[in-house]
């Protein structure tokens, strides 16, 4: 069986195709972070244009450059939700017309659990049952998988999610979109121990996030050493600010996920999304998985942001356990993981 994906939740289009028995055979993606970088963040508009530019163009790509014809494909997959509607409908409407044109299955695939069987594709993919970090710049939550498609949903972010905080941090430093990889990159300078900022909700029982006032901090942090001049901040004084703020977002995810498995006995946790590229993040839980004497799983450096290849595979998995859908295009901006469980 060979399943096209198709993701356009947001600001990358992604294309991809998942054969039975050979995993990945072809993909490709495109990124729009040059087009919203000059707004600092996703202008929702754009992002749905460039995918109608861009997504059967790719697909066609995808195709000719493989020597694959559409009958040699068997389904076709793509994220229904969460994300921007004008985007996902995109998707949506693509792979339904192609699905009636070529007399193929389509079937929606949330963007989350996409994320999550990322981790399934590489060489050491982990078993049920395990906890998954999903973390990524519209969502931080920790589940319990018990099985294929069924989750408990354990903990999530009270307001900002993490990948939010990270791009909220780097505006305030006057670094460019997307925030996260430039507070990686400048935190490398950063002072150990010259700022001590807070572990949101640490300190009190459960598994939820709250990076709001983590951001409230760093947001202080910057004016106080702006001081009254308002002057901009030096290169080193920026890379201290970075280096604290990921250390705080780094400790409070670890943990959170200590807590987790201490909670719930699993000794297996799969870290996905794409916050899940951060290499501070993964050497601290790599830590704490030796430490503990459990194991941490994370999808390929190259599936952790948005792509087909997820979407592709989950449609995969999907089909395997019989799931079918209509041919009517219906989206969810919002979408609680939970809910699959019905399914």
């Amino acid at each position: 069986m060979n399943v096209l994906g198709i993701e356009t939740s947001c600001d990358e289009t992604g294309i991809a195709i998942y054969s039975t028995g050979k995993g990945i055979i072809a993909e490709s993606l495109y990124s729009q972070i040059e087009l919203h970088r000059e707004y600092g963040g996703v202008v929702p508009e754009l992002a749905s244009r460039d995918h109608i530019r861009r997504t059967l163009p790719m697909i066609d790509e995808i195709l000719r450059e493989n020597d694959l014809a559409a009958n040699d494909i068997d389904a076709i997959a793509y994220t229904a939700g969460p994300g921007l509607v004008g985007a996902l409908l995109v998707g949506a409407s693509v792979a339904k017309s192609l699905a009636l044109a070529w007399g193929v299955p389509s079937i929606g695939i949330h963007h989350m659990e996409g994320h999550l069987v990322a981790a399934l594709l590489a060489e050491d993919a982990p078993k049920y049952p395990f906890i998954a970090l999903l973390v990524s710049g519209g969502h931080t939550q920790l589940m319990a998988c018990h099985q294929a498609h069924q989750y408990e949903l354990l903990g999530e972010s009270q307001d900002d999610a993490a990948g939010e905080a990270f791009d909220k941090a780097a505006k305030m430093l006057g670094l460019p979109y997307p925030g996260g990889p430039c507070i990686a990159e400048i935190a490398e300078q950063g002072t150990p121990g010259r700022f001590k900022f807070p572990r949101p909700m640490t300190n009190k029982p459960g598994l939820d996030f709250s990076f709001s006032g983590l951001k409230t901090f760093t947001l202080n942090t910057v004016n106080g050493l702006k001081g009254q001049s308002g002057r901009d901040l030096s290169s080193q004084e920026k890379a201290d600010v970075a280096f604290a703020f990921q250390e705080a977002v780094v400790d409070t995810i670890r943990i959170k996920c200590e807590r987790a498995m201490e909670q719930t006995g699993l000794d297996r946790l799969i870290l996905a999304g794409g916050v899940s590229a951060n290499t501070e993040l993964r050497a601290r839980l790599d830590d704490s998985a030796r430490k503990h004497h459990r194991q941490v799983y994370y999808p390929p450096l190259h599936l952790c942001t948005d792509n087909g290849a997820m979407i592709a595979y989950a449609g995969y998995l999907r089909l395997q356990h019989g799931h079918q859908e209509s041919l009517s295009i219906d989206v969810r901006p919002r979408w609680p993981m939970t809910e699959l469980n019905r399914d």
